[in-house]
Protein backbone atom coordinates (compact mmCIF):
# COMPACT_ATOMS: atom_id res chain seq x y z
CA UNK A 1 0.00 0.00 0.00
CA UNK A 2 1.47 3.42 -0.92
CA UNK A 3 -0.10 6.25 0.99
CA UNK A 4 0.64 10.02 0.59
CA UNK A 5 2.67 11.99 3.17
CA UNK A 6 -0.46 14.00 5.10
CA UNK A 7 0.03 17.85 4.71
CA UNK A 8 -0.31 19.57 7.81
CA UNK A 9 -1.39 22.65 9.51
CA UNK A 10 -1.38 24.06 12.54
CA UNK A 11 -4.06 25.74 14.90
CA UNK A 12 -1.97 28.02 17.93
CA UNK A 13 -3.27 30.56 20.38
CA UNK A 14 -2.77 31.31 23.83
CA UNK A 15 -4.40 29.65 26.51
CA UNK A 16 -8.47 29.80 26.74
CA UNK A 17 -8.01 31.73 22.86
CA UNK A 18 -10.64 28.56 21.65
CA UNK A 19 -8.15 26.75 19.82
CA UNK A 20 -10.43 23.27 20.69
CA UNK A 21 -14.00 24.96 19.39
CA UNK A 22 -12.14 25.97 16.39
CA UNK A 23 -10.89 23.04 15.71
CA UNK A 24 -14.25 21.29 16.31
CA UNK A 25 -16.02 23.19 13.78
CA UNK A 26 -13.10 23.33 11.48
CA UNK A 27 -12.74 19.53 11.14
CA UNK A 28 -16.38 18.92 11.34
CA UNK A 29 -16.75 21.32 8.32
CA UNK A 30 -13.99 19.94 6.24
CA UNK A 31 -15.34 16.34 6.82
CA UNK A 32 -18.64 17.24 5.44
CA UNK A 33 -16.69 18.38 2.36
CA UNK A 34 -15.30 14.61 2.19
CA UNK A 35 -11.83 15.02 3.00
CA UNK A 36 -10.25 12.66 5.36
CA UNK A 37 -8.73 14.65 8.53
CA UNK A 38 -6.05 13.56 10.88
CA UNK A 39 -5.89 15.26 14.21
CA UNK A 40 -2.83 15.87 16.86
CA UNK A 41 -3.01 17.96 19.57
CA UNK A 42 0.50 19.18 21.86
CA UNK A 43 -0.27 18.13 25.74
CA UNK A 44 2.15 20.18 27.53
CA UNK A 45 2.23 18.26 30.77
CA UNK A 46 4.16 15.09 31.79
CA UNK A 47 2.63 12.21 32.50
CA UNK A 48 -0.77 12.11 30.68
CA UNK A 49 -2.51 8.91 29.94
CA UNK A 50 -5.72 7.87 28.26
CA UNK A 51 -5.64 4.22 29.11
CA UNK A 52 -8.24 3.51 32.15
CA UNK A 53 -6.80 2.50 35.46
CA UNK A 54 -7.44 -1.29 36.65
CA UNK A 55 -8.55 -2.43 32.35
CA UNK A 56 -6.35 -4.87 30.87
CA UNK A 57 -3.97 -2.62 28.58
CA UNK A 58 -3.53 -0.67 31.39
CA UNK A 59 -2.04 -3.41 33.20
CA UNK A 60 -0.22 -4.59 30.38
CA UNK A 61 1.58 -1.33 30.32
CA UNK A 62 2.07 -1.15 34.21
CA UNK A 63 3.51 -4.55 33.87
CA UNK A 64 6.44 -3.06 31.76
CA UNK A 65 5.25 -2.86 28.40
CA UNK A 66 6.25 -0.21 26.15
CA UNK A 67 3.71 -0.43 24.04
CA UNK A 68 0.27 -1.82 23.49
CA UNK A 69 -2.30 -1.85 20.51
CA UNK A 70 -6.07 -1.76 21.56
CA UNK A 71 -7.88 -2.96 18.30
CA UNK A 72 -11.64 -3.13 17.47
CA UNK A 73 -13.46 -3.61 14.17
CA UNK A 74 -13.55 -0.28 12.83
CA UNK A 75 -11.18 1.50 15.97
CA UNK A 76 -7.49 0.92 17.03
CA UNK A 77 -5.50 2.60 19.55
CA UNK A 78 -1.92 2.54 20.19
CA UNK A 79 -0.01 3.75 23.34
CA UNK A 80 4.01 3.82 23.34
CA UNK A 81 6.20 4.94 26.10
CA UNK A 82 8.72 7.27 24.01
CA UNK A 83 12.17 8.94 25.39
CA UNK A 84 11.61 12.75 25.44
CA UNK A 85 9.09 14.18 23.33
CA UNK A 86 8.94 13.63 19.47
CA UNK A 87 8.80 16.28 16.95
CA UNK A 88 5.90 16.83 15.45
CA UNK A 89 7.01 16.24 12.00
CA UNK A 90 7.86 12.95 13.15
CA UNK A 91 4.49 12.37 14.31
CA UNK A 92 2.99 14.11 10.92
CA UNK A 93 4.63 11.52 8.90
CA UNK A 94 3.59 8.62 11.16
CA UNK A 95 -0.06 9.48 9.65
CA UNK A 96 -0.08 9.25 6.45
CA UNK A 97 -2.77 8.91 3.47
CA UNK A 98 -4.85 11.89 5.16
CA UNK A 99 -6.10 15.08 3.45
CA UNK A 100 -4.86 16.92 5.86
CA UNK A 101 -3.94 17.07 9.49
CA UNK A 102 -4.99 19.49 11.92
CA UNK A 103 -2.68 20.60 14.95
CA UNK A 104 -3.33 21.97 18.04
CA UNK A 105 -0.01 23.76 19.09
CA UNK A 106 3.64 22.98 18.14
CA UNK A 107 3.73 26.53 17.48
CA UNK A 108 7.29 26.10 16.94
CA UNK A 109 7.50 22.91 14.95
CA UNK A 110 7.70 24.46 11.72
CA UNK A 111 4.40 23.83 10.19
CA UNK A 112 2.69 26.88 8.84
CA UNK A 113 0.30 28.30 11.53
CA UNK A 114 -3.34 29.47 11.88
CA UNK A 115 -3.68 32.70 14.53
CA UNK A 116 -6.51 32.67 16.62
CA UNK A 117 -7.27 35.74 18.71
CA UNK A 118 -10.24 36.06 20.36
CA UNK A 119 -11.81 39.33 21.73
CA UNK A 120 -13.05 37.92 25.15
CA UNK A 121 -9.67 36.18 26.18
CA UNK A 122 -7.30 38.99 27.69
CA UNK A 123 -3.97 37.66 26.69
CA UNK A 124 -5.23 37.56 23.37
CA UNK A 125 -6.20 41.51 23.56
CA UNK A 126 -2.81 42.18 24.34
CA UNK A 127 -1.15 40.31 21.75
CA UNK A 128 -3.72 42.01 19.35
CA UNK A 129 -1.78 45.10 20.38
CA UNK A 130 1.52 44.41 20.14
CA UNK A 131 0.37 42.71 17.24
CA UNK A 132 -1.11 45.82 15.96
CA UNK A 133 2.01 47.80 16.93
CA UNK A 134 4.23 45.69 15.13
CA UNK A 135 2.15 46.37 11.89
CA UNK A 136 2.10 50.25 12.08
CA UNK A 137 5.98 50.48 12.95
CA UNK A 138 6.66 47.54 10.25
CA UNK A 139 8.68 45.17 12.44
CA UNK A 140 9.13 41.33 11.15
CA UNK A 141 7.01 38.63 12.36
CA UNK A 142 8.55 36.86 14.82
CA UNK A 143 10.41 39.72 16.68
CA UNK A 144 11.47 39.02 19.95
CA UNK A 145 9.59 41.51 22.04
CA UNK A 146 11.44 40.58 25.46
CA UNK A 147 15.33 42.03 23.54
CA UNK A 148 14.18 45.61 23.21
CA UNK A 149 16.25 48.19 24.96
CA UNK A 150 18.29 51.06 24.21
CA UNK A 151 18.76 51.47 19.95
CA UNK A 152 18.38 47.57 20.26
CA UNK A 153 17.32 45.54 17.33
CA UNK A 154 15.15 43.14 18.22
CA UNK A 155 15.86 39.39 17.77
CA UNK A 156 13.94 37.63 15.03
CA UNK A 157 12.63 34.20 15.83
CA UNK A 158 12.89 32.26 12.32
CA UNK A 159 15.67 32.04 10.55
CA UNK A 160 14.18 32.70 7.20
CA UNK A 161 11.91 36.05 8.15
CA UNK A 162 12.16 38.61 6.12
CA UNK A 163 14.18 41.48 7.98
CA UNK A 164 11.63 44.68 8.86
CA UNK A 165 12.14 47.46 6.15
CA UNK A 166 13.73 50.06 9.08
CA UNK A 167 14.41 47.79 12.87
CA UNK A 168 13.01 49.19 15.53
CA UNK A 169 15.22 51.12 17.86
CA UNK A 170 13.66 52.44 21.28
CA UNK A 171 14.85 55.24 23.10
CA UNK A 172 15.11 54.57 26.96
CA UNK A 173 11.31 56.70 27.19
CA UNK A 174 10.14 54.82 24.65
CA UNK A 175 11.47 51.40 26.27
CA UNK A 176 9.64 52.49 29.36
CA UNK A 177 6.52 53.05 28.28
CA UNK A 178 6.54 50.01 26.34
CA UNK A 179 7.18 47.59 29.61
CA UNK A 180 4.74 49.37 31.38
CA UNK A 181 2.23 49.04 28.50
CA UNK A 182 3.09 45.80 28.06
CA UNK A 183 4.39 44.43 31.54
CA UNK A 184 3.87 40.53 30.41
CA UNK A 185 5.41 41.07 27.87
CA UNK A 186 7.77 38.02 27.54
CA UNK A 187 4.35 35.96 27.85
CA UNK A 188 3.27 38.13 24.59
CA UNK A 189 6.40 37.55 22.85
CA UNK A 190 6.44 33.68 23.06
CA UNK A 191 2.75 33.25 21.62
CA UNK A 192 2.97 36.51 19.16
CA UNK A 193 2.42 35.61 15.07
CA UNK A 194 5.64 34.38 13.26
CA UNK A 195 6.80 34.06 10.26
CA UNK A 196 5.35 30.47 9.67
CA UNK A 197 1.77 32.65 10.48
CA UNK A 198 -0.22 32.36 7.67
CA UNK A 199 -3.76 33.21 8.41
CA UNK A 200 -5.28 34.66 11.74
CA UNK A 201 -8.44 33.57 12.68
CA UNK A 202 -10.35 36.82 14.78
CA UNK A 203 -12.93 38.79 16.29
CA UNK A 204 -10.49 41.74 16.99
CA UNK A 205 -10.44 44.55 14.36
CA UNK A 206 -7.05 45.55 14.95
CA UNK A 207 -5.75 42.09 14.97
CA UNK A 208 -7.83 41.93 11.49
CA UNK A 209 -6.29 44.74 10.60
CA UNK A 210 -2.77 44.20 11.36
CA UNK A 211 -2.92 40.81 9.77
CA UNK A 212 -3.76 42.59 6.42
CA UNK A 213 -0.79 44.90 6.81
CA UNK A 214 1.37 42.04 6.96
CA UNK A 215 -0.33 40.44 3.60
CA UNK A 216 -1.75 37.47 5.46
CA UNK A 217 -5.40 36.56 5.31
CA UNK A 218 -7.69 36.94 8.33
CA UNK A 219 -10.88 35.54 8.78
CA UNK A 220 -13.95 36.21 11.39
CA UNK A 221 -14.12 33.47 13.81
CA UNK A 222 -17.54 32.54 13.05
CA UNK A 223 -16.69 31.72 9.65
CA UNK A 224 -15.66 28.44 9.31
CA UNK A 225 -16.94 27.97 6.45
CA UNK A 226 -14.54 30.82 5.01
CA UNK A 227 -11.37 29.61 7.06
CA UNK A 228 -11.84 25.69 5.96
CA UNK A 229 -12.25 27.16 2.30
CA UNK A 230 -8.66 28.47 2.82
CA UNK A 231 -7.31 25.28 4.65
CA UNK A 232 -8.66 22.96 1.21
CA UNK A 233 -7.14 25.73 -1.29
CA UNK A 234 -3.67 26.41 0.55
CA UNK A 235 -2.99 22.79 2.44
CA UNK A 236 -5.36 19.92 1.93
CA UNK A 237 -3.94 16.86 -0.55
CA UNK A 238 -4.96 17.40 -4.02
CA UNK A 239 -7.32 14.90 -5.27
CA UNK A 240 -5.35 12.94 -8.35
CA UNK A 241 -6.69 11.09 -11.19
CA UNK A 242 -4.72 8.65 -12.43
CA UNK A 243 -5.85 7.96 -15.96
CA UNK A 244 -4.38 4.56 -17.71
CA UNK A 245 -3.81 5.19 -21.30
CA UNK A 246 -4.83 1.63 -23.38
CA UNK A 247 -6.20 3.15 -26.41
CA UNK A 248 -6.91 -0.12 -28.98
CA UNK A 249 -5.23 -2.43 -31.13
CA UNK A 250 -1.48 -1.77 -31.31
CA UNK A 251 0.02 -2.53 -34.89
CA UNK A 252 3.59 -3.99 -33.28
CA UNK A 253 1.80 -5.82 -30.70
CA UNK A 254 -1.20 -7.57 -33.01
CA UNK A 255 -3.48 -6.64 -30.56
CA UNK A 256 -4.68 -4.99 -27.92
CA UNK A 257 -2.13 -4.25 -25.26
CA UNK A 258 -4.21 -3.98 -22.35
CA UNK A 259 -5.76 -6.96 -22.91
CA UNK A 260 -2.75 -9.39 -23.98
CA UNK A 261 -1.87 -12.31 -21.49
CA UNK A 262 0.73 -10.87 -19.16
CA UNK A 263 1.77 -13.47 -16.22
CA UNK A 264 -1.71 -15.37 -17.05
CA UNK A 265 -3.96 -12.18 -16.72
CA UNK A 266 -4.72 -8.99 -18.97
CA UNK A 267 -2.34 -6.62 -18.91
CA UNK A 268 -4.33 -4.18 -17.89
CA UNK A 269 -5.11 -5.87 -14.57
CA UNK A 270 -1.78 -5.36 -13.26
CA UNK A 271 -1.47 -1.69 -14.43
CA UNK A 272 -4.69 -1.56 -12.54
CA UNK A 273 -3.74 -3.28 -9.38
CA UNK A 274 -0.24 -1.48 -9.12
CA UNK A 275 -1.70 2.09 -9.64
CA UNK A 276 -5.35 2.26 -8.09
CA UNK A 277 -3.89 2.90 -4.75
CA UNK A 278 -2.78 6.18 -5.32
CA UNK A 279 -6.13 7.02 -7.02
CA UNK A 280 -8.83 9.08 -5.84
CA UNK A 281 -10.70 8.69 -9.08
CA UNK A 282 -9.43 5.60 -11.72
CA UNK A 283 -9.56 6.17 -15.71
CA UNK A 284 -9.25 3.94 -18.62
CA UNK A 285 -8.65 5.30 -22.31
CA UNK A 286 -9.70 3.01 -24.40
CA UNK A 287 -11.40 2.64 -27.95
CA UNK A 288 -12.96 -0.87 -26.94
CA UNK A 289 -15.03 -0.25 -23.53
CA UNK A 290 -16.74 -3.52 -24.41
CA UNK A 291 -13.32 -5.49 -24.01
CA UNK A 292 -12.86 -4.19 -20.89
CA UNK A 293 -15.99 -4.15 -19.17
CA UNK A 294 -14.70 -6.73 -17.37
CA UNK A 295 -12.64 -5.07 -14.97
CA UNK A 296 -16.10 -3.04 -13.03
CA UNK A 297 -17.04 -7.09 -12.30
CA UNK A 298 -13.57 -7.45 -11.64
CA UNK A 299 -12.67 -4.37 -9.08
CA UNK A 300 -16.02 -3.21 -8.45
CA UNK A 301 -14.70 -1.03 -5.73
CA UNK A 302 -12.54 1.26 -7.85
CA UNK A 303 -15.52 2.83 -9.88
CA UNK A 304 -13.43 2.26 -13.12
CA UNK A 305 -14.17 4.97 -15.75
CA UNK A 306 -13.79 3.38 -19.14
CA UNK A 307 -13.34 6.59 -21.35
CA UNK A 308 -13.09 6.95 -25.14
CA UNK A 309 -11.11 9.26 -27.15
CA UNK A 310 -12.70 12.81 -27.32
CA UNK A 311 -11.44 14.01 -31.02
CA UNK A 312 -11.43 11.40 -33.88
CA UNK A 313 -7.78 11.92 -34.51
CA UNK A 314 -5.04 9.30 -32.82
CA UNK A 315 -2.24 10.12 -31.17
CA UNK A 316 -0.70 10.90 -28.31
CA UNK A 317 -1.73 14.45 -27.85
CA UNK A 318 -4.97 13.40 -28.41
CA UNK A 319 -4.99 10.82 -25.52
CA UNK A 320 -3.32 12.97 -23.08
CA UNK A 321 -6.38 15.41 -24.12
CA UNK A 322 -8.74 12.62 -23.17
CA UNK A 323 -7.24 12.03 -20.14
CA UNK A 324 -7.40 15.81 -19.10
CA UNK A 325 -10.90 16.26 -20.24
CA UNK A 326 -12.39 13.08 -18.12
CA UNK A 327 -10.82 13.67 -15.27
CA UNK A 328 -12.69 15.59 -12.47
CA UNK A 329 -9.92 15.85 -9.76
CA UNK A 330 -7.26 19.26 -9.86
CA UNK A 331 -3.97 16.66 -10.37
CA UNK A 332 -4.14 14.37 -13.57
CA UNK A 333 -1.70 11.35 -13.48
CA UNK A 334 -1.24 9.60 -17.00
CA UNK A 335 0.53 6.41 -17.24
CA UNK A 336 0.99 3.93 -20.35
CA UNK A 337 -0.58 0.71 -19.88
CA UNK A 338 2.55 -0.90 -21.24
CA UNK A 339 4.78 0.64 -18.54
CA UNK A 340 4.91 -2.48 -16.74
CA UNK A 341 6.69 -1.34 -13.76
CA UNK A 342 5.17 2.00 -13.43
CA UNK A 343 5.33 2.90 -10.27
CA UNK A 344 3.06 4.52 -7.28
CA UNK A 345 5.36 5.59 -5.66
CA UNK A 346 6.77 7.82 -8.17
CA UNK A 347 3.23 9.33 -8.99
CA UNK A 348 3.15 9.90 -5.06
CA UNK A 349 6.14 11.79 -5.69
CA UNK A 350 5.23 14.02 -9.06
CA UNK A 351 2.18 14.68 -6.81
CA UNK A 352 3.83 16.67 -4.06
CA UNK A 353 6.31 18.02 -6.21
CA UNK A 354 3.59 19.98 -7.86
CA UNK A 355 2.05 21.13 -4.85
CA UNK A 356 5.85 22.32 -3.87
CA UNK A 357 6.63 23.86 -7.13
CA UNK A 358 3.11 25.06 -8.21
CA UNK A 359 3.95 23.82 -11.82
CA UNK A 360 1.22 22.76 -14.08
CA UNK A 361 3.48 19.67 -15.53
CA UNK A 362 5.73 17.29 -13.28
CA UNK A 363 7.02 15.56 -15.53
CA UNK A 364 10.38 12.50 -15.29
CA UNK A 365 13.45 13.95 -17.39
CA UNK A 366 16.71 11.63 -18.44
CA UNK A 367 18.91 10.53 -21.22
CA UNK A 368 16.28 9.55 -23.84
CA UNK A 369 13.87 13.31 -22.47
CA UNK A 370 10.65 13.90 -21.45
CA UNK A 371 8.60 10.57 -20.29
CA UNK A 372 5.27 12.17 -20.76
CA UNK A 373 3.26 8.99 -20.28
CA UNK A 374 3.87 8.32 -16.45
CA UNK A 375 4.22 12.45 -15.23
CA UNK A 376 1.35 14.61 -13.58
CA UNK A 377 -0.72 17.32 -14.94
CA UNK A 378 -2.45 20.51 -13.25
CA UNK A 379 -5.86 19.81 -15.07
CA UNK A 380 -6.93 23.44 -15.55
CA UNK A 381 -3.56 24.01 -16.17
CA UNK A 382 -2.84 22.24 -19.35
CA UNK A 383 -6.12 21.97 -20.81
CA UNK A 384 -6.36 25.14 -22.75
CA UNK A 385 -3.02 24.60 -23.66
CA UNK A 386 -3.45 21.32 -24.85
CA UNK A 387 -7.06 22.07 -26.62
CA UNK A 388 -4.88 25.01 -28.64
CA UNK A 389 -2.54 22.18 -29.95
CA UNK A 390 -4.94 20.51 -30.98
CA UNK A 391 -6.45 22.76 -32.77
CA UNK A 392 -3.23 23.83 -34.63
CA UNK A 393 -3.03 20.29 -35.74
CA UNK A 394 -0.35 18.95 -33.39
CA UNK A 395 -0.01 15.40 -32.07
CA UNK A 396 3.31 15.26 -30.33
CA UNK A 397 2.63 14.89 -26.01
CA UNK A 398 5.15 17.66 -25.03
CA UNK A 399 4.31 20.36 -27.89
CA UNK A 400 2.66 22.68 -25.66
CA UNK A 401 4.67 21.96 -22.71
CA UNK A 402 6.71 25.27 -23.58
CA UNK A 403 2.96 27.24 -23.28
CA UNK A 404 2.65 26.08 -19.68
CA UNK A 405 4.86 25.67 -16.41
CA UNK A 406 6.90 22.65 -16.60
CA UNK A 407 8.86 21.08 -13.70
CA UNK A 408 11.67 18.73 -15.11
CA UNK A 409 11.46 15.69 -12.11
CA UNK A 410 15.65 14.57 -12.78
CA UNK A 411 16.49 10.98 -12.76
CA UNK A 412 17.83 11.37 -8.92
CA UNK A 413 14.78 12.07 -7.48
CA UNK A 414 13.17 9.00 -9.59
CA UNK A 415 15.54 6.67 -8.17
CA UNK A 416 14.88 7.69 -4.94
CA UNK A 417 11.25 7.38 -5.13
CA UNK A 418 11.51 4.14 -7.13
CA UNK A 419 14.85 2.90 -6.28
CA UNK A 420 13.92 -0.61 -8.36
CA UNK A 421 14.18 1.65 -11.44
CA UNK A 422 12.45 0.83 -15.14
CA UNK A 423 9.59 2.91 -14.23
CA UNK A 424 9.56 4.00 -18.25
CA UNK A 425 10.60 0.45 -19.77
CA UNK A 426 7.42 -0.29 -22.27
CA UNK A 427 6.62 -3.32 -24.57
CA UNK A 428 5.88 -2.47 -28.18
CA UNK A 429 5.68 -6.15 -28.95
CA UNK A 430 5.11 -9.62 -28.02
CA UNK A 431 8.79 -10.10 -27.85
CA UNK A 432 9.61 -7.46 -25.43
CA UNK A 433 6.19 -8.27 -23.46
CA UNK A 434 7.59 -12.20 -23.24
CA UNK A 435 11.25 -10.40 -21.87
CA UNK A 436 9.05 -8.44 -19.24
CA UNK A 437 7.31 -10.72 -18.23
CA UNK A 438 10.52 -12.77 -17.13
CA UNK A 439 12.12 -10.02 -15.61
CA UNK A 440 8.43 -10.13 -13.17
CA UNK A 441 8.37 -14.03 -12.61
CA UNK A 442 11.93 -13.66 -11.33
CA UNK A 443 11.46 -10.68 -9.30
CA UNK A 444 8.65 -12.47 -7.82
CA UNK A 445 10.30 -16.27 -7.39
CA UNK A 446 13.75 -14.37 -5.80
Amino acid sequence: MIDFPSPAVSIVGRHNSGKTTLIEKLIAELVGRGFDVGRVKHHSHVGFDIDIPGKDSWRHRRAGASETVIAAPGQMARIKTTEGELECADIVASMPGHDVVIVEGYRKSGLPTIEIMRAGNAADARTAEVFAEGARKGWALGTDFTQFGRNAIPHVDDADAPEPAEAPKLTASEEAEFACQYPNRTDISNKMPTASTVAVVTDIPQAAQAADVYGIPAFDIDDVSALADFVEQAFARPRVSLVIQAGGESRRMGRSKATVPFCGRPLICRMVERLSPVADELIITTNEPENLAFLHTQYPNLHIQLVCDAVEERGALPGLYTALRAARNPYVAVVACDMVFASPALVVAEALEMTKSRADVVVPVNKHGFEPFHAVYRRMGCLPAVRAALDRGDKRAQIFFDQVNVCEFPQEKVLAAEPMGGCFINANTPAELAALERIVQDRTEG
